[in-house]
Parts: C-alpha cells; structure tokens; sequence
C-alpha cells in the first residue's frame, strides 16, 4: 500500500466520519446489550499531529484543530460530545499533538461488555495497532485483509454492532468492491449497522457507485455528504460521504442539525455544501 494516513490524519475527512462514527456509538451504548465493532480497515490507531508527515501537509489544522476551537450552539455541541471528548482525553494538557483513528475512537465507548475487532493489513500500521489495544481483553487488533475481515466476521455473536468500512481506495476497483462486498456482508448480517466512507473526487464516479447500492436491494440506506470548496486543491478530493445502512433511528435527525454546522466550520467560511437524504427505506423516492 501507498496510501499513509499519518499524512492526513486529523483532516476534514476524519472530522466528518468521526464525528457520524461516535454518534452511531453512542446510540449502541444506550442499550445495556453488548455490541460489537468492528474496522475493517484500522490503520494505526493513533496518529502524531507533530510528526513530520502531519506537519508536512498541516491537513488537520483545517479539520480537528478547527472544529475543536469554533464557536458552536451548545445543543449542536452536545451532539458532537462523544466525539470532541474523545479527542480532548488524548491531549490532557490542552495541546493538540495527538489524533485517534477509528479503532482508538470505538475503543472509547467500549463498555466490559463489548467487543471491538480492528482490521490491518499494512505492517507498519499493524504493528502499530497492536500496540495501541494491547492490554485491553475487549479488543483485537488482526493482521488481515480489510475485504476478508468485512464477510469472515458478521454476524458477531452479539448480534449488535457496527462495521465500519473505510478503504484507502488506492485501486481503481475499489468503489465496486466496496459496493459489491457490503452487499455480500449484508446477506450474511441483514440487521447490522454499516457504516462505508468514500471519497468524492469525481462525481460520475460517485453516482455510479450509489447506483450499484440502490440496485443491491439493501432496505434501509442513508447518505450522508459533505462538499467543501476549500478541500484538496492538490489531491482533488472534493469532499467526502458516509452510506449509513440500517442506522440508528436518531442519527437522521441528529446529523440534520450537525453536518450545517461541520459544513460551515470546516469551510474555513465559503459555502460548503452537505447532503443527507435516503437512498432506501424512511423517506427514500
């Protein structure tokens, strides 16, 4: 793999799928039933904001850094607790220097309960991973494929849970793998919670792929996107999207009121845009 998300850790991007990642998480955890996560695609757990590949782009500057110093309505605040508290408690001295990935975030709400699996391939990320969950007997870091992982491990035992899948879309299949292993997951786990990030850099692209899961039969889906005019110049990632399958039956209405606000923050003042509509199930046309 190429793709290093020490280089981007922290961005926009993060900002957006953590942000709707925790909220997912919180709503598992009203429910005194046990409940798994698991990340198919994990990276390292934790990233250093004041090494040299985050400070060679400086990406999370305009995302975490951002987001965790605007002035927000303490409702919207609120909703966005779980997340922002979870940053904060990895830099107890005020200092923004560290950023937790999707792993160390899921890690977080884990109660004795519960169970979290994060998935890596890459050696060095892996490596990493397994230091960040050692110790802890509710998770395990897994040096496997991210594709693999996504069908070997539903249904849990649980029977309640998320899976997050988060691909560093390098190959120029992976919007159809994308497409086509969730809905083989989906078979194998029908009530789970999914959770699929993906870039949007052209927008052909990103049309075809919500055709193919609009096609897959799949009874309830969210989308859920935001654009920002001030994103990647150099990279042309023009923002990013979440399809949210079978989601919590808050997160609608929690997201309704958040991606406003994350889409003006992050904007760093021009006209973001965010999209949140169903593309089955609930209101879907």
């Amino acid at each position: 793999m190429n793709y290093r998300h020490a280089f981007h850790a922290g961005n926009f991007a993060d900002v957006f799928k953590h942000a709707v990642l925790c909220r997912v998480l919180a709503h598992l955890r009203e429910k005194p039933a046990a409940f798994r996560v698991i990340d198919t695609h994990a990276g390292a757990g934790v990233y250093d904001l004041t090494a040299a590949e985050a400070g060679k782009t400086g990406e999370w500057r305009d995302g975490i850094e951002r987001l965790l110093s605007a002035t927000i309505n303490p409702d919207i605040r609120q909703l966005l607790a779980p997340y922002l508290d979870a940053v904060t408690a990895l830099n107890p001295d005020g200092r923004l220097a560290l950023y937790p990935g999707s792993p160390m975030l899921a890690q977080t709400f884990l109660r004795r309960q519960d169970r979290l699996i994060a998935c890596e391939l890459e050696p060095r990320a892996a490596a990493a991973l397994g230091r960040v969950l050692a110790g802890d007997n509710r998770a395990k870091a897994i040096a496997i494929d991210g594709w693999t992982a996504l069908t070997a491990y539903v249904p849990p035992t649980e029977r309640r849970g998320v899976v997050l899948i988060d691909p560093p879309f390098e190959q120029p299949d992976e919007f159809s793998s994308l497409a086509q292993r969730l809905a083989a997951a989906h078979r194998k786990w029908p009530t789970g919670i999914y959770l699929l990030w993906y870039p949007i850099k052209e927008p052909s692209e990103v049309s075809a792929f919500i055709r193919g899961l609009v096609r897959s039969g799949i009874a309830k889906m969210l989308r859920v996107e935001l654009i920002l005019p001030t994103a990647g110049p150099d990279t042309g990632l023009r923002g990013s999207g979440l399809i949210a399958v079978n989601p919590p039956w808050t997160l609608h209405d929690d997201l309704k009121v958040v991606l406003p606000v994350l889409a003006d923050v992050l904007s760093r003042g021009a006209a973001g845009a965010a999209t949140l509509d169903w593309l089955a199930g609930e209101s879907a046309s």
